[in-house]
């Protein structure tokens, strides 16, 4: 998948999505957020992250710091602001070269993760605007797949460093997407044992297991929309699931 050009692609996807909606529009599944304020949180969430890149930072840097970090008042500057924070990234990460370790919130990690990180920000962010705007939210399985893959590496990393267990020890969750395809990328498995926790493609029957599209899946493990609302099939001990979502904020 080339992800520069998915990034490029979803961005402008979303931004044309809240363009056609009133700007004050609130977003339920972001509580106490508007559509102007999603704009300007993916809008400068591209530009930070293209700073640190091009800064080579081994250390944070305070979003607020970000140059350019608002968008300008016109439509049509606005949506410029959105796309070129997109294009700031993937050229950042060609300048300094995918492989060059900078900081992330997960670790050091070579520039070129941040290309993907960015893909999957916009992807679910976009799914909220869709949300409170009331339409379709469209996305290709191999994408939503994958989406949830990047997903399930955060968790388990953040699980380790900051003592977040999302399943207890001796339990498991089981992802299948029911999209024609997508082979083992369509299969997620989260486990804690004595390894601690961690995630594979395998398949297996784990306490609790969920069946449906991998959009739906997305939605689902992003806390986006629920079991019921999405028409999943679940399997096993629902409880562990309800845990997870507990455990597991996006």
């Amino acid at each position: 998948m080339d992800f520069r050009a998915v990034l490029l692609d979803q961005t402008r996807a979303f931004g044309e999505l809240i363009a056609s909606g009133d700007p004050a529009t609130p977003v339920p599944s972001c509580p106490d957020w508007t559509l102007k304020q999603l704009f300007r949180h993916v809008g400068r969430g591209n530009r930070w992250a293209a700073q640190i890149i091009e800064d080579r930072r081994h250390t944070e840097l305070d979003p607020r710091e970000v140059p350019d970090g608002k968008p300008p008042d016109d439509p049509d500057g606005a949506m410029a602001w959105l796309n070129d924070g997109a294009e700031l990234v993937v050229k950042a990460v060609d300048r300094v070269g995918a492989d060059a370790k900078v900081w992330t919130f997960l670790g050091p990690k070579p520039a070129g993760w941040w290309i993907r990180r960015r893909v999957h920000e916009v992807t679910v962010h976009r799914a909220d605007a869709a949300l409170a705007l009331g339409v379709d939210y469209e996305l290709s399985s191999e994408l939503a797949a994958d989406a949830i893959s990047e997903w399930l590496e955060r968790v388990c990393v953040e699980a380790t460093k900051y003592h977040r267990v999302p399943v207890d020890r001796g339990q498991s969750v089981h992802l299948h997407a029911t999209d024609d395809g997508l082979g083992p990328t369509g299969e997620w498995t989260v486990v804690n044992d004595e390894e601690g926790i961690w995630w594979s493609h395998n398949h297996g029957k784990g306490s609790v297991a969920v069946r449906g599209p991998a959009k739906d899946l997305l939605l689902l493990t992003t806390r986006r929309s629920t079991v019921a609302d999405l028409g999943l099939q679940v399997f096993g001990d629902t409880a562990v699931w309800d845990g997870w979502l507990e455990r597991t904020p996006f």
